[in-house]
């Protein structure tokens, strides 16, 4: 049985990803979870072969909980989910050490070669990103705007967009505060952006947040 653990945070997709799961003869579902510190909790509780895990979730998002879920247990695989078409956000999935990247607009058949390929250890990324995702490299000099940012700094920005403070999001990655301000004055220099608002419509254009976060 292949044991998987689904992690998104809309209740309907969750229910419909299960069903079609659950379909498969040798599938279990073992748990689901709407946020990634809930992901965290069950994958050590659990110990799924496979974390089904969205990538934009408010607080800690997909990409960092993917990355403490590799870093803490090593034998579970993550299959990222998500809506973006996006190589962007493929390749850092897989700088998270995601296993697979599949869209959510992706046909059952595809969901069931994921599935499967990423449980055996290999990797799976959807059609329409795979090509970019694996050719195109990362890097400051010439990259789009979001790409100049770090894999902290991207988890800080997210939390500022979703209006937390700073005391706040140095709780939640533990850090210090005054390293969360350091990071927030260095995203503002990156994306030369020198306000909040503008840092929130940043990310609501990006993707990183929702327009109701």
């Amino acid at each position: 049985m292949i044991r998987t653990l689904i992690v998104d945070d809309h209740a309907l997709f969750r229910a419909g990803l299960k069903a079609l799961l659950l379909a498969l003869p040798d599938v279990q579902v073992v748990a689901e979870a709407e946020t990634g510190e809930e992901a965290l909790r069950l994958i050590e509780a659990h110990r799924p072969d496979v974390v089904l895990m969205d990538v934009t979730m408010p607080g800690l998002n997909g990409l960092t909980a993917t990355a403490r879920t590799v870093q803490a247990f090593p034998a579970t695989k993550v299959l990222m989910l998500s809506m973006h078409a996006d190589e962007e956000y493929a390749r850092q999935s897989l700088e998270a050490g995601a296993s697979g990247y599949l869209l959510k607009a992706a046909r059952r058949d595809e969901l069931e070669r994921a599935l499967r390929a990423v449980a055996r250890g290999d990797t799976h990324l959807s059609p329409a990103v795979a090509d970019a995702a694996t050719a195109r490299p990362a890097g400051p000099a010439g990259a789009a705007p979001r790409e100049r940012l770090t894999f902290r700094q991207r988890e800080v920005l997210q939390l500022l967009a979703e209006g937390h403070k700073v005391r706040d999001i140095a709780t939640r990655l533990g850090l210090s505060a005054k390293t969360v301000e350091t990071h927030r004055s260095q995203i503002m220099q990156r994306l030369d952006i020198f306000n909040v608002p503008g840092l929130v419509r940043f990310a609501i254009r990006t993707g990183m947040v929702s327009a109701e976060a």
